[in-house]
């Protein structure tokens, strides 16, 4: 008998190698083929790219984002960490003070974690993992110009090599960051405008890589996160991210008015002006690896495709481009893992071509971005100029709530793991209203405030004993 005709494979695109976009190539590999359009070279290890400036400043993901990264590659967390990362236990390897200038006890409690390493660690192991599967091609040197097909539905992308030339395609997916052209490209094809918001705290980030000193390098050093404080504008804030290779990320910001420079003389002088000044006690007599690195893009903008009245079949935006975060909250890692899992999930229970399942992607891959956004712009949103809409009525009441809670659980375990729950982005907001919070909240027991930075003794000495 002849042998049945078997069903093509559908076929995707991918705009973007940075995570987000191979995080979205792993997850329709289940599906599809899948095409990865980059417009850069990419590195073979773990080394800086242009296409990602940002990847100087210090990052973590979040307890939410390393869940999801091993349900969606297994053994991924494993592999970062045997690589030099480390999982850093949220609050016990951390001191951390919060926006309202309480420094959290350091409970260990809770089951959180933060994945901690270099950008360059991160994103080159996610890199070998994921384009070692055979179903993903990768396209590199290749700029995305535009869509094809119509406002029903997009039937490919036309990339520019040397030429001009449409990749055809059952689902594009743009996860091409904050630069993404996805907007216009949609009126082009004749749908409405997206509507756009942005609450913009004016933040100026600027970081130097330091030798981590004394015997610091030797110990798992804790993230010493110092934050800034809406309510007492300009805000200054700063953290030290211990990563691999016995090496310190400091990352400082500021605020409109109180903005860090590059100028390295004055960079150790401006963490001593925190509102604590343990950063630069750290660090005043560290060995500084290279210059300063400045960076002001740093708003929190978001494009709200999920309202669109109609979706194209056939595209999907994610990451980035969907919305980006002030980077001092560090979800945006987090919300890519998060989206990408959220794509698959969607595609188990609807072809990937049938009609609708674009739009029911667009909206999946919605929800991380929202409970994100609330986060940021719940702080930022005070700060003078971020945004020519005042914080509403419900929006002050909220961000006092807020504080409440951080208050709570700065000094109360159960309360700690409630928020932690919706700052890790493994829970929603909700979380803050249930018993574990409010009944702290309300009725105790209260320890007192820490007064100082919960660092050791013997922390403080390997740091700062030459």
């Amino acid at each position: 008998m002849p042998d049945r005709p078997t069903a093509r494979r559908a076929r995707a695109v991918v705009i973007g190698g940075s995570v987000t976009g191979l995080l979205a190539a792993a997850a329709l590999t289940e599906f599809a083929d899948v095409t990865v359009v980059e417009r850069d070279t990419l590195p073979e290890g773990p080394e800086p790219r242009r296409g990602v400036p940002q990847a100087r400043h210090a990052h973590l993901v979040w307890s939410g984002g390393v869940q999801a990264f091993d349900e969606l590659l297994p053994g991924l967390v494993g592999e970062i960490v045997a690589s030099g990362a480390r999982l850093a236990h949220i609050m016990g390897d951390m001191v951390s003070r919060a926006p309202n200038e309480i420094w959290f006890r350091r409970f260990t409690a809770t089951h959180h974690r933060n994945l901690v390493c270099s950008r360059d660690l991160l994103d080159a192991v996610i890199r070998t993992r994921v384009l070692a599967d055979d179903r993903i091609t990768l396209r590199q040197n290749t700029t995305a110009v535009g869509l094809s097909g119509d406002s029903a539905r997009v039937t490919g992308v036309r990339v520019r090599t040397d030429d001009e030339l449409t990749l055809t395609a059952d689902l594009v997916v743009d996860a091409s960051g904050r630069g993404s052209h996805a907007p216009g490209w949609l009126t082009e094809l004749g749908l409405p405008q997206v509507t756009e918001r942005e609450v913009n705290a004016g933040v100026a980030y600027a970081t130097r890589l330091y030798r981590a000193p004394g015997a610091s390098a030797d110990i798992d050093f804790p993230i010493v996160n110092v934050q800034a404080n809406p309510a007492n504008p300009p805000g200054r804030g700063g953290i030290i991210l211990p990563v691999e290779d016995g090496r310190w990320i400091v990352t400082l910001a500021g605020t409109r008015g109180g903005e860090p420079t590059s100028d390295p003389a004055a960079f150790a002088d401006f963490a001593l002006s925190l509102g604590d000044p343990v950063i630069g006690e750290l660090i005043k007599d560290a060995e500084p690896l290279g210059d300063v690195a400045t960076t002001r893009s740093t708003a929190n903008r978001r494009r709200y495709y999920e309202k669109l009245p109609h979706w194209p079949d056939g595209f999907t935006v994610l990451g980035d481009a969907v919305a980006g975060y002030n980077p001092v909250y560090g979800h945006g890692l987090t919300v890519a893992a998060q989206s990408a899992l959220a794509l698959r999930t969607v595609l188990r229970t609807a072809a990937l071509t049938a009609p609708g399942t674009a739009r029911r992607l667009q909206r999946a891959a919605a929800r991380p971005v929202a409970a994100a956004w609330d986060l940021a712009v719940g702080q930022d949103a005070f700060y003078p100029g971020a945004t020519d809409t005042p914080p509403t009525a419900l929006e002050r009441f909220l961000a006092r709530f807020v504080d409440r809670a951080v208050a709570t659980g700065a000094r109360n375990p159960r309360a700690l793991g409630a928020l932690l729950d919706v700052m890790s982005l493994e829970r929603p907001a909700t979380r803050l209203f249930s018993p574990d919070m409010l009944i702290p909240m309300l009725f105790g027991p209260r320890r007192p405030h820490l007064q100082a930075p919960p660092l050791t003794e013997t922390e403080r000495k390997t740091a700062t004993d030459g």
